[in-house]
C-alpha cells in the first residue's frame, strides 16, 4: 500500500516536467477557449447560467468534424476540466467518435460541449472509453437564460450536449458517440504514468501545461452582463 501511495505521489511530483504540447493540442485550449466563452455569453441561444452552475466538469470539442459520405463518420478531438474546491482543475484531453449525425448537423463541421451533470457521469467518463447514451445518459442540452423550461430527461442525464454550427448554439443529441481520454496528447502534457483520472483527481497538486490557461480562464470569466 505504501509502495502504490509513494508512486502515486511520484508520478503527480514530475508531472510539471513533461507538460510539452504539440501544436496541434494547444490550438485545442485556444479554440475550445474561444467556443466555450461564445456560448457562455450567446444569452437566449446559450447554456442556462444555473446549469452551468451546475456542472462538475466541461468537455469542449471544438470544430468536429464531418467523416467522408462513404464512411459516414464524425472524429474530434478536445479537452475537459472539472471544478475543484476553489477553481477549474487542469484539464485533460479527450476524444470523440460516432456514426453519421449528417443529418442532425447539416454541415461538414461543428463545435461541440458537453456539461458533466453529476459526479456519476464524471466516474464514467475517466473509465477508458463509453458510448454515449448507452454506458452513460445524455441530453440535447436546453438554452435560454434559466432551465425552468428543461424537460426532466434533460434534468436526469448525466451529460447535456450543445452544439454549433454556422454561427448558432443548439442542443444536439450524441447518443451513440464514443468518448475517451486522449492518452498519448495527455502523457505528453503531464507524463506517462499520469492517467486522466489522476489529473482530474489531482486538485492543485497537477500543474495545467501553460497552453491551458486561456480555456481555464475562459471556464472561470463570468458572463458578459449584456447577454443576461
Amino acid at each position: 500500500m505504501r509502495l502504490r501511495l509513494l508512486c502515486g505521489v511520484l508520478a503527480v511530483a514530475v508531472a510539471p516536467a513533461f507538460a510539452a504540447v504539440t501544436k496541434d493540442e494547444a490550438k485545442r485550449f485556444t479554440e475550445a477557449s474561444v467556443v466555450l466563452t461564445e456560448l457562455r455569453n450567446a444569452g437566449d441561444a446559450g447554456v442556462p447560467e444555473d446549469l452551468w452552475k451546475k456542472a462538475e466538469c466541461v468537455v469542449v470539442i471544438p470544430s468536429l468534424k464531418k467523416g467522408a459520405f462513404v464512411v459516414g463518420g464524425e472524429y474530434g478531438a478536445g479537452v475537459m476540466s472539472c471544478r475543484t474546491a476553489n477553481a477549474w482543475g487542469a484539464p485533460v484531453f479527450m476524444r470523440l467518435a460516432k456514426g453519421s449525425w449528417g443529418l442532425q448537423i447539416g454541415g461538414q463541421e461543428i463545435d461541440l460541449v458537453l456539461l458533466i451533470m453529476n459526479r456519476r457521469g464524471v466516474n464514467k467518463l475517466l473509465e477508458d472509453k463509453i458510448s454515449l447514451g448507452a454506458d452513460a445518459s445524455v441530453a440535447a442540452g436546453p438554452v435560454g437564460r434559466s432551465a425552468h423550461a428543461a424537460t426532466d430527461a434533460q434534468m436526469s442525464a448525466e451529460m447535456l450536449s450543445y452544439s454549433r454550427a454556422q454561427g448558432v448554439f443548439a442542443g444536439i443529441d450524441v447518443s451513440g458517440g464514443v468518448l475517451q481520454p486522449d492518452k498519448e496528447a495527455d502523457a505528453r502534457a503531464y507524463g506517462p504514468e499520469v492517467s486522466a483520472r489522476a489529473v482530474i483527481d489531482g486538485g492543485s497538486a497537477i500543474h495545467a501545461p501553460v497552453e491551458a490557461q486561456p480555456f481555464l480562464k475562459s471556464l472561470s470569466e463570468s458572463v458578459d452582463p449584456s447577454a443576461l
